[in-house]
Order: structure tokens, then sequence, then C-alpha cells
């Protein structure tokens, strides 16, 4: 299977600029609304099969809610198609009401210089990390569909009001998708809130404002290491990003993200009204 099977995206009448994606409880997250990893991965594969080009770069601005049962209507448009390079955007609509908007780099150059000066944490590998415990018990949603162990940091329970250092790291992987892509590290980008509670130590997260993968180089890899980096949590936002690895220690991308941050006490959100701002 691959991403766009996974989220359930299909085109329009054969058009490849227009797209439609059924928002299922398999891509929400816990309060039954649309996870905002898959609207960025939604919006990176429909602009790649309207380019044929591969995702360089690609940003989500996230200002609505798609609750499960609604269909968001996804409209790609090509604004530059040079000789190397693609610059699109898609916008994703519930009836009238803007849910997402994803603006996007496509394309590939030769270049024969190469070079990375990241450096991934040690951690053991997936097989000896223990498996995340969820905060709420599991209904049907993108988190059913996710397998996260813990690689750094602590499980919910053991968050006892003490900060940390900004750090933690999650192995994941999405055992439905065979087929990396961009479109499946957007999802696993999507869990930098996750980590504000390790930051500051109590139950905590929040709704992300924006979404930004910049994908290096995907390489096939069973598992995905979520290098979990908080910058700042200020004025009722929280800064952060992610560098995404492969088991053979390949970097595969980076995700950053800024985050509405609530604190919860380990209930379900609640679910949003349709066309809410966040």
């Amino acid at each position: 299977m691959d991403a766009r099977t996974f989220l359930g995206l299909e085109a329009r009448d054969d058009d490849r600029l227009r797209w439609r994606l059924e928002v299922t409880a398999g891509i929400a997250a816990g309060g039954r609304f649309l996870f905002g990893g898959c609207g960025l991965a939604a919006g990176i594969e429909a602009m790649e099969r309207a380019t044929g080009r591969s995702c360089v770069w690609a940003t989500a601005q996230y200002l609505s809610y798609a609750i499960v049962g609604s269909t968001v209507e996804l409209e790609v448009t090509v604004a530059v198609q040079g000789h190397n390079l693609s610059q699109a955007r898609c916008v994703g609509r519930v009836d009238d009401a803007e849910i997402f908007t994803v603006n996007a780099a496509l394309g590939h150059r030769e270049f024969d210089r190469t070079g990375c000066w990241a450096i991934p944490p040690e951690v053991p590998p997936p097989s000896e990390c223990p498996r995340r415990e969820l905060r709420f018990e599991v209904v049907e949603s993108i988190m059913g569909r996710v397998e996260t162990r813990v690689a750094g940091g602590r499980q919910f329970d053991e968050l006892d009001g003490t900060p940390g250092d900004g750090r933690s790291a999650l192995w994941c992987r999405l055992p439905e998708v065979l087929e990396p892509s961009a479109g499946a590290l957007a999802i696993f980008g999507d869990f930098v809130p996750g980590g504000i509670s390790q930051a500051l130590g109590i139950g905590a997260g929040g709704n992300s404002l924006d979404n930004t993968l910049r994908v290096v180089r995907v390489v096939p890899t069973d598992w995905v290491l979520v290098d979990l980096r908080i910058h700042a949590i200020d004025r009722g936002f929280g800064h952060g990003l992610a560098h995404l690895w492969a088991e053979d220690g390949t970097l595969l991308a980076t995700a950053s993200q800024s985050v509405i941050v609530r604190t919860w006490d380990g209930r379900l959100p609640g679910l949003p009204a349709p066309g809410r701002p966040r």
C-alpha cells in the first residue's frame, strides 16, 4: 500500500488537479477531526501526481477542522513548471470553508556534491524500545494505525511536572504502508506537538498551526526515528522540529511546527464544530 491509498485520496474524474479526501476515523486525530499530518500528506501526494515530480519542500497552514464524515475537496494549482522545479499549491475545502493550504516545491537536480551535517541521537533499536502508552483509550483514529515506541523520553504516566531538556525521540512506522514517500513522512512530522509534554513535564500538547516538511532523501526503511526538539514555549504557543531518520542513519527529512499549546487531563478531546477556526 502506498500513502495515497492509506489516506483514501482519490482523483476527481481523472483530473490530476482535483482530488477528494473522505475524512474517516482512520486518518483522524483523537478528537475525530482530520489529523494535520494527513492533510499535509494529501496535499503532497496530490501535487506530486499533478506535476510528476517528487517533493522537495512543503508547508501546510491549518485554518479550520474537517470532522469525520466530511469530504475535503482538494484543488491543485501549478504556478510554475520549470526545467527542474515546479512550484505548486493545494487548497483543501469542506463546502465553502477552507481547511488547509499546502504550498510546495517539487523536482530534482543533478549535483555532484552531497553531505549531511545533522547527527542522529544514540538510541536503542525499535526492538529494544517499549511501546508508547497512549494518553487515552484508542478509538478508531490515526493512532491506531501508527506503531510507536519510546526511544528517548518519558511515558505519559511518568510526567511528574519536572521539565525536560526539550529532546525526546520515537520510533514510528505505518504497518500498512510498504512504500516510503514524502507523504508518509508528513504524517510522522506531525508528531512534533507530542514533544510539548516531554518539555514541560506535564500532560500537554496542542493543535498545529502549520507543518513544514523538508525532504532530504527517501530510502527504504521499516521504522522512522522521530527525533523531537522543542525550542521554546511562550505566549501560549510552542515551536519545535523533528529530524526524521531511517534505521540505517540516513536523514530522510526535517519537520517543523508552531503549536497552540493546550493541557489535557487524559480524556478524549471534544469534537470541534465544523468549520471552526483554530
